[in-house]
């Protein structure tokens, strides 16, 4: 039973590292050869984990194997536009200044239904307002509105707009974030005295806390503190 838990934990580290290796996306962004490479490890782990009598180097040579050659592959098409094309494929225009292009969609063996929902998805639920939509190699959708159905932005009605950046994390669980903090040049006795302002004199008690580029600070307490 040890070996079986020792056999597991190498393989299912293993393939955490080689699922890290090929990146941080979900799996409808992989591209075809990285489904099937995920596929593929999945699989040839469970093999030695399932049956002890299966030498462990039996799953582990190729389960390196599947990483060499991902790692291999995703270098090439990074430094190769023609590789790139050949592993990923490339980007197929769906419809195309407000038409449909029924060769692609035919092509691809995408139907008017698939696309109607993939641009209901979108929050577009008429197809008339597209100009084009793109189909691209991970399978998502990209989708252009015709120029008078996209939403009115500021700068369509030359409004100054200010800088918004991203708030800065300052405690998650109670656990406070002093790299943060020394990153705009403020100090925890800092945060405590804002919160104690909120009758809150325990970061413990901190379910999270953000300051924001304005200098507001949001917090929320832990239910069993409130």
């Amino acid at each position: 039973m040890i070996l079986g838990i020792i056999r597991t934990l190498i393989l299912f580290t293993l393939v955490v590292v080689g699922l890290r290796l090929m990146g941080k996306r979900q799996v409808g962004q992989l591209q075809p050869y990285e489904l099937v490479i995920v596929i593929m490890l999945s699989a040839l782990a469970t093999i030695p984990m399932e049956n002890t009598g299966v030498p462990l180097v039996s799953g582990l040579v190729p389960i390196l194997t599947l990483i060499v050659v991902h790692v291999a592959l995703s270098y090439t098409s990074l430094k190769s536009e023609r590789a790139r094309g050949i592993i990923c494929g490339t980007p197929s225009v769906l419809i195309e200044n407000g038409k449909i292009v029924e060769k692609e969609l035919n092509r691809l063996r995408y139907n008017i239904n698939d696309l109607l929902e993939q641009l209901r998805a979108k929050n577009i639920p008429n197809i008339a307002d597209v100009e084009f939509a793109i189909l691209e190699t991970g399978g998502q959708l990209s989708v252009i509105p015709k120029s008078q159905k996209r939403p009115v932005i500021p700068e369509d009605l030359n409004l100054p707009t200010k800088y918004e950046g991203l708030p800065v994390t300052l405690i998650i669980d109670g656990y406070v974030f002093h790299k943060n903090l020394a990153k705009i040049n403020l100090s925890e006795e800092w945060l405590k005295s804002e919160l104690r302002k909120f009758n809150v004199h325990n970061l413990k008690d901190v379910l999270f806390a953000s300051l924001d580029t304005e200098g507001k600070l949001f917090f929320q307490v832990k239910s069993k503190a409130g």
